[in-house]
């Protein structure tokens, strides 16, 4: 990550010739917001002078406590590349601000910044790699996105049958103009779908370069005529997408998961940290899977998760240990989807994480087997407990959970839970295809 000062910027800006600004930050959703400025309001933007209407974003303020400012992370400047070459367009990802000098107790950046200042007090860096998938479909002539695609390749596969790698391979270039150290990008298992993995990092950056990445996938998509869409179902009878997290812990710059003498090659502090995460899973999931649709990903058959279990050499549980040890020993959460607001997922993990290893719990032995072919009386044995099988289920898992809503605090809990709420009853209230199908002609 690069480290400015506000010189550095600016002689950036004169050699670069940027015309325009971008102040980013993003709201209680994981939707992206935007103020632009041009460069002769540098100094305004320096000074924090920057102010919005906070009550036009949904889950911020009300209108009579409207005025928010935005104060820019000078170390996220960058230059768009796709943008033109002559009045160059830049960025700043910003923290929001309330008038008297206090961060919003809504800003999802500042949220996950309050939970990774509670582990510099322990000593902890929490390191983030995410896997994010996306879908490429076709557009309609009117630039109407569809579900569509002729593609029909499969995991791994290289063109023709992967008709997406051109656009897959300019934003692996994108990224990598920006400063990401993009690792792998492949095809996927469903039709038209992706995945493109960067470098893991401290999760605040981390978080900030998941924002900047589905900008650029959509906008590097939209350039060569295709949809990019994050949605984690958006087609019935395939896989849907993901956004496995894999976390680590370091401490006076060690990690401290791995442990050679330990079972596994793992720390105790690692399996104290699994069980956190088990022990409050039901009530992270509204945030790690926030959508009415991210719970028809959530179902057997389709190598999803669904139920709270982990192991080291199984695939169907929810947290799986990968093979690497050392410095990349890490825990891997398989059910977060890219729907997901990055601050507040990554924000819950740590949180239920720290909480494991201040309590020192233990989980439950790993489960080796694959769950989907065990039994209930099996899983009720080895004490196997389910997802939520829909957004509703989470709310009310989240509605329990004190530790969740403390994470979030009182402010973004109450926004999002009445946002989520009534996003399920239009849900619910709606008559879908598949009831017309299955009752119109005999009813």
């Amino acid at each position: 990550m690069n480290h400015y000062t506000k010189q550095d910027i600016i002689r950036l800006v004169e050699e670069e010739d940027v015309e325009f600004i971008r102040l980013q930050f993003t709201d209680i959703f994981g939707n992206l917001k935007n103020v632009a400025v041009t460069t002769s309001q540098l100094d305004k933007v320096f000074d924090n002078k920057c102010m919005f209407d906070g009550s036009s974003i949904e889950g911020f303020v009300r209108i009579e406590e409207a005025d928010m400012y935005l104060y820019p992370d000078l170390d996220t400047f960058e230059i768009f590349p796709w943008r033109p070459q002559q009045g160059k367009v830049a960025r700043f990802i910003c923290d929001v601000y309330k008038p008297d000098g206090t961060p919003f107790e809504g800003d999802p950046r500042c949220i996950l910044k309050k939970v990774m200042n509670e582990a510099k007090e322990l000593g902890y860096t929490f390191n983030v790699g995410p896997e994010c998938e996306f879908f490429l479909f076709n557009s309609q002539d009117n630039g109407e996105p569809t579900n569509d695609s002729l593609e029909r390749g499969g995991y791994f596969d290289v063109g023709p049958l992967d008709t997406g790698e051109n656009a897959r391979r300019e934003m692996v270039l994108t990224l990598e103009d920006m400063g990401f150290v993009v690792e792998t990008s492949h095809h996927e298992v469903a039709p038209a779908q992706h995945e493109i993995d960067f470098r893991y990092d401290n999760a605040l950056i981390t978080a900030d370069n998941i924002m900047t990445f589905k900008l650029v996938v959509r906008t590097i998509a939209k350039r060569h005529g295709l949809h990019a869409t994050f949605m984690p179902k958006p087609k019935f009878g395939v896989n849907g997408s993901g956004m496995h997290i894999n976390m680590s812990l370091c401490k006076d710059d060690k990690n401290i998961f791995d442990d050679p003498s330990g079972k596994l090659g793992l720390s105790e502090d690692a399996y104290h940290f699994i069980a956190g995460i088990m022990k409050h899973m039901e009530g992270m999931a509204a945030i790690t899977n926030p959508l009415v649709n991210s719970y028809k990903r959530l179902v057997p058959g389709y190598e999803a998760p669904v139920y709270i279990a982990w192991s080291a050499t199984n695939r169907s549980p929810l947290i799986r240990i990968p093979a690497a040890r050392g410095t990349n020993a890490r825990v891997e959460l398989r059910c977060p989807d890219p729907s997901a607001n990055p601050y507040l997922a990554l924000a819950v993990c740590l949180a239920a994480g720290l909480d494991g290893i201040k309590n020192k719990l233990t989980p439950p032995d790993s489960v080796d087997k694959n769950i989907f072919v065990m039994s209930d009386e099996e899983k009720a044995e080895k004490g196997i407990r389910n997802l939520p099988c829909n957004l509703m289920e989470a709310l009310t898992a989240f509605e329990k959970s004190e530790l969740i809503k403390n994470v979030l605090g009182n402010h973004a809990s109450n926004k999002y839970l009445e946002a989520k709420k009534e996003e399920w009853n239009q849900y619910t209230i709606q008559v879908s295809q598949w009831e017309l199908d299955q009752y119109l002609h005999r009813m």
